[in-house]
């Protein structure tokens, strides 16, 4: 039995849990599948901030950036997804994600293999124009850089040990300050509430070889966001980041592992504010005091959700 980490016990995180409700939405025609999502925030909001964890994660794992930015007035939707085993799956499960919360467009918080879906799901979805920007936190571009990749195919025949047992590798087993320990814990904890079938299909997707085109996203607002000390990506594939976006604006924290958004929240939710204010005025806003203060004679983008219903909207706020 495992311990029970100081995080889920912490006041923050028990009341996040008491006052923000897990919903669970089946968008796919498998009735057994359900993206599990706590959304924060104001509603009126089109265009929020939706964060995608890394392999070990839940949707949970992102309760310091709901609290915080909700708090600021950002809408923040964390998601989950359900077991898909390749990336049309993924994509096609997340864009009706979307449809199915009306949002007109996202921006993309994405941890690791979050980030690395997120940059999949922009290039994918370029046409349809579905997102408005991304931070891509200790993410990568290429999957062959992990050991496994030559044995993804095999995944789903492992058992659940296995399969926890390969991504406990990657949690640092050095002498690191309370707040990353605290932050280690708690995803061990949220990893052993993984099934099977999520962690096999997570890794599958983590390892398959498959690389990202980023010429083809260079019309997209990005900021890498990274942390200096020990994590489970190499200075290698960091420098590939900052080579496939020269472009994007870079977020470098001192300290914070491999989950920064838990060991060093402060920072991290200041480096959202930060990439967000960009569109602060605009129907891409995430901010609900943005809306607020748009101008009059801004006109939502014909076809989209806000086209119908924008000036409803409006109405009501003022």
């Amino acid at each position: 039995m495992s311990c029970i980490s100081d995080l889920s016990q912490s006041n923050e995180y028990l009341s996040f849990r008491s006052s923000i409700p897990l919903r669970k939405i089946v968008v796919d025609s498998d009735g057994s599948k359900a993206w599990k999502i706590f959304d924060s925030g104001p509603k009126s909001v089109s265009c929020p901030l939706v964060c995608l964890p890394p392999v070990s994660g839940t949707a949970d794992i992102f309760f310091k950036q709901v609290m915080g930015l909700a708090s600021r007035g950002v809408r923040v939707v964390a998601a989950e997804p359900p077991p898909y085993w390749n990336l049309k799956e993924f994509c096609d499960g997340f864009k009706r994600l979307i449809d199915y919360l009306e949002l007109d467009k996202v921006h993309i918080f994405g941890a690791s293999l979050g980030g690395f879906v997120a940059q999949k799901f922009a290039e994918l979805t370029k046409n349809c124009a579905r997102v408005a920007s991304l931070v891509l936190c200790n993410t990568f571009t290429d999957t062959t850089v992990f050991e496994y990749h030559d044995s993804s195919a095999l995944f789903w025949l492992l058992p659940s040990l296995v399969l926890k047992r390969m991504l406990m590798g990657n949690f640092t087993t050095d002498k690191v300050d309370r707040r990353i320990a605290e932050s280690i814990d708690f995803m061990v904890e949220r990893l052993e509430s993984l099934t099977q079938s999520e962690l096999a299909s997570r890794l599958t997707l983590n390892c398959t070889p498959m690389y990202v085109q980023p010429d083809l996203l260079n019309h997209l607002p990005v900021t890498i966001l990274d942390v200096w000390d020990e994590c489970a990506l190499s200075s290698n594939v960091r420098e590939d980041m900052y080579k496939s976006y020269p472009q994007a604006k870079l977020a470098h924290l001192k300290s914070g592992g491999n989950f920064p958004y838990l060991s060093r929240s402060d920072e991290v939710n200041l480096h959202l504010l930060i990439h967000l204010r960009q569109f602060d005025g605009t129907l891409q806003s995430a901010s609900y005091l943005s809306l607020l203060k748009m101008p009059s004679n801004t006109q939502p983008e014909e076809g989209t959700v806000s086209y119908f219903n924008q000036r409803e909207k409006f109405v009501k706020i003022s």
